[in-house]
């Protein structure tokens, strides 16, 4: 392994090949990744095993422990993801059809690979697994930069991509995971503009904070998931229920989870105590406004700072808002422009939401936990982006193409 610029030079060698790759091949590949993980999934959990025990041993949070695992379960899930995105159209080529312009000539335009994607993550091994099948399917090479706290598991997952590139002929270079550890290599790479055409960071405030502040190359921010649920007045109760517990305690870890819920004071009477009731039967720890604690006075009280903070664990906080304007504006300005849901029977007040929402996914009557690429037909995705340019929401295939112009003539010149 060398230095960082001699990985990226190498890689943007590669990307040139790889971009010229077939549908065919892209799928082969991809393919051949499934094979390998199945017959080599022993292999995957051992050093995955070895990845939590030093996890553990340094006292690193539940949480992180928890993005960490990459067990039986998640390895059959990401192969199933694997054959959904070979299943899926390639994203490359021409769209549209040409056009024939007043001076004679012909315009096209094709999409493109964006060239090398660096991405820069924590924990979550199943990244190496989503970010090389959808940058081996959208022509692009991508490099690989994990934490040391999982080192182990993505030099394995790195090791089977560049098999199952080099088995269909494409350069094993074109997935890559940067096997250097120290924070300098952060620093390093992203200094190298000549090399590498976007970087995509993903984990806690200090990681893209550093990124943001000292890359000189293009970023596409994947930052907190400060998620809201908004439950309106007049609403079913028992769905409202069942959507909130879902988006809370199905994966309190993730990024989509709901950290903050808005309850219309017409129904906090009688929601309150019944969905407070629920959350803590499974250990969740509840913050709430002096409203929310003037019907259920057994909770926490919150914080300023609670309404700010993506918890990533199994802390609530809970407010009682006026009516949707409230919700709206409490989301806008403390939000981070993630995922925010409304439940609601009004179709005028859901569309208001809907519209005024300033967040990269909105759903209405449906679950925070739904804002991911497996649920919404994208295969996986290599992050949720918080931006607005060039790609927001779940980042799948489309988001990391561009386009060229194809300009076609028959020995036009331009006239002074």
């Amino acid at each position: 392994m060398g230095t960082a610029e001699e990985i990226f030079s190498i890689a943007k060698k590669a990307s040139i090949a790889k971009a010229r790759a077939t549908t065919g091949q892209k799928n082969e590949a991809l393919y051949s990744m499934t094979k390998r993980r199945r017959e080599k999934k022993a292999d995957i959990l051992d050093p995955n095993r070895q990845d939590i025990k030093a996890a553990e041993e340094q006292g690193l949070s539940k949480a992180l422990q928890q993005r960490l695992v990459f067990d039986e379960r998640k390895i059959s899930a990401r192969i199933r993801a694997l054959e959904e995105i070979a299943s899926l159209p390639d994203p490359l080529g021409d769209c549209g059809e040409p056009r024939g312009l007043p001076n004679g000539l012909t315009l096209s335009k094709r999409r493109v690979p964006i060239g090398v994607v660096a991405l820069i993550y924590e924990a979550r091994p199943h990244v190496t697994v989503n970010a090389g099948a959808l940058g081996l399917k959208s022509g692009n090479a991508v490099i690989l930069k994990g934490g040391s706290e999982t080192i182990r598991s993505n030099i394995c997952l790195g090791r089977l991509w560049q098999q199952s590139l080099a088995d269909v002929g494409l350069p094993h270079e074109a997935i890559q995971v940067v096997q250097i550890t120290q924070h300098q290599a952060v620093n390093e790479l992203l200094k190298l503009d000549g090399y590498i055409d976007l970087v995509i960071p993903r984990g806690g405030k200090s990681l893209i904070d550093t990124v943001v502040e000292n890359s000189r190359i293009p970023v596409i921010k994947h930052y907190l998931g400060i998620c809201h649920t908004y439950v309106d007045g007049g609403t079913d109760l028992e769905m409202a229920l069942q959507v909130c517990l879902n988006a809370k305690l199905c994966q309190p870890e993730v990024c989509n989870a709901m950290e903050t819920l808005l309850v219309a004071e017409k129904i906090a009477p009688d929601f309150l105590p019944e969905i407070t009731r629920e959350l803590e039967k499974h250990g969740v720890e509840i913050r709430g406004c002096a409203r929310t604690r003037d019907i259920v006075p057994q909770v926490k009280t919150a914080s300023e700072d609670d309404w700010k903070t993506e918890y990533l664990d199994l802390i609530l906080s809970i407010k009682v808002v006026e009516d949707v304007e409230e919700a709206i504006s409490h989301i806008n300005f403390y939000g981070s422009h993630h995922t925010d849901a409304i439940i609601s029977n009004d179709r005028q007040r859901c569309r208001r939401f809907v519209e005024e929402v300033d967040s990269g996914v909105v759903l209405v009557n449906a679950s925070t936990m739904f804002n991911d690429a497996s649920q919404l037909g994208m295969g996986a995705e290599i992050g949720i982006s918080t931006d607005k340019i060039h790609a927001r929401g779940p980042m799948g295939l489309e988001e990391l193409r561009t386009y060229k112009l194809v300009i076609q003539g028959n020995g036009e010149v331009m006239e002074r």
